[in-house]
């Protein structure tokens, strides 16, 4: 068996209801899919969270770093790579909510720089969904710093008519977290850790680790055990930027589960990120946020989710007028850095949700695989 397996670590903190399943049978559940998967792919550590009905049980497995064998506990630091595009499109709900922006704003608008290129055609709205025109997954080589993107966005031209494609970028959505910096007149960093982060309640999430916070950031691995963290890049902050713990995260789905708890403008601005713009292929687009119907199969969730969506375009049919949260659906967003995997998803209708971070990008479909079945075990 793979050591980090042999010395599989289950800290498990239980906060059960009246109606949630009994404890020792969720575990298990958890178990029979976490075991499996961190034997197969060598994962240190990994750290679940599961929110019913505003209870929180947290498993932990492995350790954080190889090196002190420290173990995975819900207080333990993730990158979560592109689920922190949720936050940045929260961050651009809660401008317009202040009344700094609007989405229908063109995006030279918000920054003199970009006028007289394409972007005086394409709108905040746009770039925040993936439709611009055809950016990139990632920024070219030369273009990928803080100093060389803005020439990068002045000569860009879109490869297709803005609003008819998706195709998912960190260029699209990290220069609408970077024009919603703009209008609320402070850097990306400082509007995040300043002013969202702590409107969320949230006190271990960061897009930079603090000194005396850095003992409990895991150390990420690749797929060939070679420790590994992000790095800088353009628009990096805002497209992939986040650090936090499954405690956090848990704590930030409680809040998209019940928005009321939160002052009005933070309200408007989740009930923007919740509602839908267009669907692709089964999945609705929302701002940062991707939804289906639920209950949904495991098929159907893994193909939303999948390489194809990731990396090809999708032709877009928009939503006249934007569809506001339905009844019953699932909200979801993946995440990775070279050396760690994330997924978060939430049923509102049914209070529950599940977050799931590790230090190392294992792919998607097998996240998707152990929300699934807690989810499903949630309904027994």
């Amino acid at each position: 068996m793979n050591r980090n397996v042999r010395n599989l670590l289950i800290s498990a903190l239980f906060m059960t209801s009246g109606t949630s399943m009994a404890a020792t049978d969720l575990r298990k559940v958890v178990d029979d899919q976490v075991t499996p998967l961190m034997q197969q792919h060598g994962i240190a550590g990994l750290s679940v969270a599961v929110v019913n009905n505003g209870k929180v049980q947290y498993f932990n497995y492995g350790v954080a770093n190889e090196s002190n064998q420290q173990p995975v506990t819900q207080d333990t630091l993730f990158e979560i790579g592109s689920v922190s595009k949720t936050f940045t499109a929260t961050l651009g709900g809660y401008a317009q909510a202040s009344g700094k922006l609007k989405l229908s704003d063109t995006a030279s608008q918000h920054l003199a720089a970009l006028k007289g290129s394409a972007f005086d055609r394409i709108n905040l709205l746009q770039l925040a969904t993936y439709t611009p025109g055809g950016l990139p997954l990632q920024f070219p080589d030369a273009a990928d710093s803080a100093g060389t993107m803005l020439n990068y966005f002045q000569h860009w031209k879109p490869v297709y008519a803005p609003g008819t494609q998706r195709l998912y970028s960190n260029p699209s959505i990290g220069l609408f977290g970077y024009l919603t910096a703009q209008s609320l007149g402070q850097p990306f960093n400082v509007a995040m850790e300043r002013t969202l982060l702590p409107k969320l309640g949230l006190k271990s999430t960061y897009v930079n680790v603090p000194a005396d916070q850095q003992n409990r950031y895991a150390q990420g691995y690749d797929k060939d055990q070679n420790p590994v963290r992000v790095g800088p890049g353009a628009l990096d902050s805002e497209a992939y930027g986040i650090k936090t713990s499954t405690q956090d995260l848990a704590r930030y789905v409680m809040v998209n589960l019940h928005p009321e708890t939160l002052e009005k403008p933070l309200q408007q601005a989740i009930a923007t990120t919740h509602t839908g713009y267009y669907t692709v292929n089964g999945m609705t687009q929302g701002l940062g946020w991707e939804y289906y119907p639920y209950p949904i199969t495991l098929q159907a969730l893994t193909d939303g989710n999948s390489t194809p969506m990731a990396l090809e375009p999708h032709k877009v049919s928009w939503l006249t007028p934007a569809q506001k949260q339905p009844a019953n659906v699932l909200y979801n967003k993946t995440g990775s850095t070279r050396g760690f995997g994330a997924y978060v998803a939430y049923v509102p209708s049914k209070d529950r949700g599940v977050v799931i971070l590790a230090n190392m990008n294992y792919p998607n479909a097998e996240r998707v695989k152990i929300a699934h079945a807690i989810l499903n075990a949630l309904e027994k």
